[in-house]
């Protein structure tokens, strides 16, 4: 089957996923791991395998990109201590536990003879990528402290780019390379260093030009620039490109957009990588699910189940030795938000892509391969599916019957409304006898005259309710506006350079209601 047949039924798939799990209380991304696997099973079609080369060169400076574009400067910055301390010692340490468990494990289950801590060194490097899409679009939907989502969205920014390193520094050891451990250091500073220099010069770059542009296409071309270049271009000096993407997304999305774009313009270009970011994670996550085998999985069904245990357990360790040494700074962590931290590292398809990366010679390659799809499909199936009620648990997160209750009342009222309006326009066009929609009017009065009682009661102790019914309807009023400023423009009615500065007007009010800024009428 031609490429491009089979990247259009990916996203045929992927849509109709995307369209299915509005009706069900399942996460995204999870869905679609699962139409993967289905897929796989059916042989339904042969979709291309999940290579480096294919993940480096078009997934991940985009989805890395996206997500550092869009976390705030100064909310990463008031938690830097947190964030570096589990994506720096924070993983060295996961993959010496990794290894230190795990080797002894695996040798007593005899589950692959002559497995040494060296190839269980390479195993914890790799598998210490962390991908929690699936739990931040959770933390969205449910309304989880912002501070909560940095934390983990931004330690899985920086540990991709460690764990990249660490896992090219752990094969120079497998191969008998003699190194000194303060010849790695210096090594790893290198990299991510210069990775990130690379990052800020290309971010900067790109923002000074933006600030001498007015124009939505060239300003998103150059902030696509700056994604796949910097990325490229560390990746091509043997550079750290994780690093270096998610620098100069940080300096887009931080100086670039908030100095240099016009607010229309910052608009566009968030609106054009959150499409892109939907895509790429749709594409992604499918060839997750279709790469896997089942039969391999359940043949190595306790090597998988060892595995997914030890780094489980290793990330929990971690992850409260850090808590625990922060808890006197004011970038303190709570401990029900440490378990979260713990649940919410779930692998993707970095830890896949690096495993299939080994060359074929590479002793015990099947096994570590069959580890790393086992603990991905085990972190993305059940972290995914069980991260909303652990949030409820532990109190992060209310439950949804309000939010549920609210929503109902809200759409009823909304539809008796829509229905009173075309009972005027039945009437202004004498569809019917007067007597009957005179009827049909009390009757739908008193229908949105109940919703409206039990809309009130409702908001009796719910301001978190009522603030969200301001935004939307705010939000709706805006949208309102705008549409009315082209259409005045499309009838001639206003010139176009008064049509544009009113549209930047209206964007840049849009702009600050969705940045959490109280914003009325100008």
């Amino acid at each position: 089957m031609p490429s491009e047949t089979t990247f259009m039924l990916l996203f045929i798939v992927a849509t109709a996923v995307a369209i299915a799990v509005r009706r069900v209380a399942v996460p995204y991304t999870v869905a679609l791991v699962v139409a993967g696997l289905g897929l796989g099973l059916m042989r339904a079609f042969e979709a291309p395998h999940l290579t480096k080369a294919l993940l480096f060169n078009v997934f991940l400076p985009g989805l890395l990109f996206e997500a550092a574009f869009h976390i705030e400067f100064k909310q990463f910055w008031r938690n830097r201590l947190a964030i570096t301390s589990l994506a720096l010692p924070g993983v060295v340490a996961a993959v010496a536990l990794t290894a230190l468990v795990l080797t002894p494990v695996a040798n007593m289950l005899h589950l692959s003879p002559g497995f040494t801590w060296q190839h269980a060194l390479v195993f914890g490097a790799l598998i210490s990528a962390t991908d929690p899409i699936a739990v931040v679009a959770i933390f969205r939907s449910l309304g989880v402290p912002t501070r909560l989502s940095v934390l983990l969205d931004g330690e899985s920014l920086l540990n991709d780019g460690t764990a990249i390193v660490f896992f090219t520094l752990s094969l120079a050891l497998v191969s008998g390379t003699a190194v000194t451990a303060g010849a790695l250091g210096v090594e790893f500073v290198e990299i991510v260093g210069f990775g990130a220099l690379v990052g800020v010069g290309i971010g900067l770059a790109v923002s000074q030009i933006i600030r001498h542009v007015d124009d939505p296409m060239i300003e998103i071309t150059l902030t696509t620039l700056a994604a796949y270049g910097s990325f490229l271009v560390a990746e091509h000096f043997q550079y750290s490109g994780v690093i270096a993407t998610v620098a100069a997304g940080m300096l887009c999305g931080n100086y670039a957009a908030r100095v240099g774009m016009s607010p229309s313009t910052r608009i566009a270009v968030e609106t054009f990588w959150e499409y892109v970011a939907f895509a790429l994670n749709s594409i992604v996550f499918l060839l997750i699910g279709l790469e896997v085998q089942f039969r391999i999985l359940v043949a190595s069904w306790l090597a998988i189940l060892v595995a997914y245990l030890v780094v489980t357990g290793g990330r929990a360790l971690v992850i409260f030795l850090v808590s625990s040494v922060l808890r006197g700074t004011r970038e303190r962590v709570p401990w029900s938000w440490s378990v979260i931290l713990t649940w919410g590292g779930l692998r993707g398809g970095l830890p896949m892509v690096l495993v299939l990366s080994l060359p074929a010679a590479f002793a015990h390659r099947d096994f570590l391969v069959s580890m790393t799809f086992g603990v991905v499909i085990l972190s993305i199936l059940v972290h995914g599916l069980t991260m909303s009620p652990l949030l409820r648990r532990l109190g992060i997160v209310r439950g949804r019957e309000d939010r549920v209750a609210y929503e109902l009342t809200r759409g009823r009222l909304q539809a008796a409304g829509a229905a009173l309006g075309e009972i005027d326009r039945m009437s202004n066009v004498h569809f019917s006898s007067g007597e009957v929609l005179e009827s049909l009017r009390r009757e739908y009065g008193d229908r949105a005259a109940r919703d409206r009682a039990a809309l009130d009661a409702l908001h009796v102790g719910q301001q978190a309710l009522q603030a969200e019914e301001l935004g939307w309807a705010r939000r709706h009023l805006l949208l309102v506006e705008k549409n009315e400023v082209l259409d005045a423009f499309h009838r001639g009615v206003l010139s176009q350079n008064v049509e544009e500065r009113l549209l930047a007007d209206i964007d840049a009010r849009l702009l600050r209601l969705e940045s959490g800024e109280a914003d009325g009428p100008a």
